[in-house]
């Protein structure tokens, strides 16, 4: 593929995201950070768990992606009588045209492409596992028979983490299906101004789809194919490692105050993350910002802080902050990918 068509390529990613932020912009007010780290997420195969006070828009933003694109959605009300069946599908007796009784595979919502798990912590551990497979094979298992999902799938899960009465903390397993972690935090002073007196009016903005599943799955290869370079990659794996406490490259801060750091698949999603801000920004090769970008989303939920952290007031967010500033980049030397590596990629 030539240089300028690659050019072409990344130029229409960059005018979609453009029209992508436009859009949610006239319904979600602020959350900039959120929605580029969704759309990342969407735009690498990811899932996404958003972590926010109630009222902060969680489930409008979800809602308002998937008004955009042109793809299936549906939202599950996680409550603690959910049960597993509820989510994947079941098997129902039912009569067939020739009078016979015979088993038939009744799809659950999780038949979707995007999949809003609403309050996901509400509900116990045997239903969150009802996600596992879904999310990492995409895949559901019933009875004897997998059944597919369809194409692009992924979940974004909201969670309140104020709320601990009725409340199921997901387990390690489940929270590292997710790519990203995404804090929702409060809206600034003129934000704020600014939702309070769109209160006042009567009005509901009418979104108009911008990309098709097709146009998704496209994009997606898209992102797959941005060049890494050595340098890169070197970066994040230094990073992933440092986060463990028995690794002998860690600081001495890490082996005081983490439990249990970053597993290889942090780096995985660290390399993809990357990937598809610098598309985004219509850029055909991966920076180290790109990867700073996404280190708080990727790690703080797989670097477990111990009690030593707390006593000091630190938290895995404030130990990432530091891993940013401790772990050093080395030499660019193969930094600049050449157009034949470009043409090789893809």
């Amino acid at each position: 593929m030539s240089a300028d068509r690659i050019t072409d390529y990344l130029s229409q990613f960059s005018q979609a995201r453009s029209q992508m932020t436009e859009q949610l912009g006239r319904v979600v007010i602020g959350q900039a950070e959120v929605v580029e780290q969704i759309l990342a997420a969407v735009f690498t195969r990811g899932h996404c768990l958003l972590v926010g006070v109630p009222g902060l828009a969680k489930t409008l933003i979800v809602s308002s992606i998937a008004q955009i694109l042109d793809v299936g959605f549906k939202r599950i009300q996680f409550t603690p009588d959910l049960m597993p069946s509820d989510i994947t599908g079941t098997m129902v007796l039912d009569e067939n045209d020739q009078g016979k009784r015979e088993f038939r595979f009744v799809r659950g919502p999780i038949f979707s492409n995007i999949v809003l798990a609403d309050e996901i912590n509400r509900t116990p551990p045997k239903t969150q596992a009802a996600l596992l497979q879904a999310m990492q094979e995409r895949e559901v298992t019933v009875g004897q028979d997998t059944h597919k999902l369809p194409e692009p799938f992924f979940v974004i899960a909201t969670q309140n983490p104020i709320e601990q009465e009725g409340t199921y903390p997901l387990p390690e397993a489940q929270l590292d299906r997710f790519m990203f972690n995404i804090y929702v935090d409060y809206p600034t002073l003129d934000e704020e101004k600014r939702i309070v007196s769109q209160t006042a009016k009567d009005e509901t903005p009418e979104l108009t789809k911008v990309m098709t599943g097709k146009a998704i799955i496209n994009l997606q290869k898209l992102v797959r194919s941005v060049p890494v370079s050595d340098f890169v990659t070197d970066y994040v794996v230094k990073l992933v490692r440092a986060t463990r406490p028995k690794d002998p490259t860690s600081p001495e801060y890490v082996r005081r105050m983490v439990d249990v750091g970053a597993g290889v698949r942090a780096g995985q999603y660290l390399v993809r993350a990357g990937q598809a801000f610098a598309a985004m920004d219509g850029r055909f090769s991966v920076a180290i910002d790109d990867i700073k970008k996404a280190a708080a989303p990727v790690l703080r939920h797989r670097v477990a802080a111990n009690f030593q952290a707390q006593a000091e007031g630190k938290t895995s967010d404030d130990i990432v902050a530091d891993l940013l500033k401790t772990v050093g980049e080395s030499e660019p030397a193969k930094y600049v990918a050449t157009s034949g590596a470009v043409k090789k990629r893809l």
